[in-house]
């Protein structure tokens, strides 16, 4: 499998430096109509790339029954500040610019930004937390 995935990399790295040789060779005066299928084409390679990284996450997180529990704990902590954020989470539609937008929309701007304040002050809190007791140990 190693070496699959090492071969693949490399044909795709040598075509990724072919294309982009002929982007560059190719002016901008002439008809670039084919950049857009080398767009859907890195679209592609993402979206694989993007495959074989939850691929080979989960096949590692399903090995390990220890990290599995972490790694739910973890999601199920994150979720109910998404839950608590949202319920905290305002309304009410808001005008800016000439444009009104909607109470859906309004609540879940102020979710995201109340999420961000909880794990701004839960990041602060562990780094406060883990000097104090460090200064306590010593």
């Amino acid at each position: 499998m190693h070496k699959l995935v090492k071969i693949a990399a490399i044909i795709i790295s040598i075509l990724s430096v072919i294309f982009l040789g002929l982007l560059m060779a190719n002016s901008d005066a002439e008809d670039n109509s084919w950049v857009a299928p080398l767009i859907y084409i890195s679209y592609f390679i993402l979206a694989a790339c993007i495959a074989v990284v939850l691929i080979f996450v989960l096949k590692n997180l399903f090995s390990n029954k220890e990290n599995l529990k972490r790694t739910l704990i973890s999601v199920g902590l994150f979720l109910g500040v998404v839950l608590i954020s949202y319920i905290l989470a305002d309304s009410s539609e808001v005008t800016a610019n000439g444009e009104v937008f909607s109470s859906s929309t309004s609540k879940w701007v102020s979710t995201g930004l109340n999420m961000f304040y909880i794990l701004g002050l839960a990041a602060i809190g562990a780094m406060v937390w883990t000097g104090f007791n460090k200064l306590i140990k010593k």
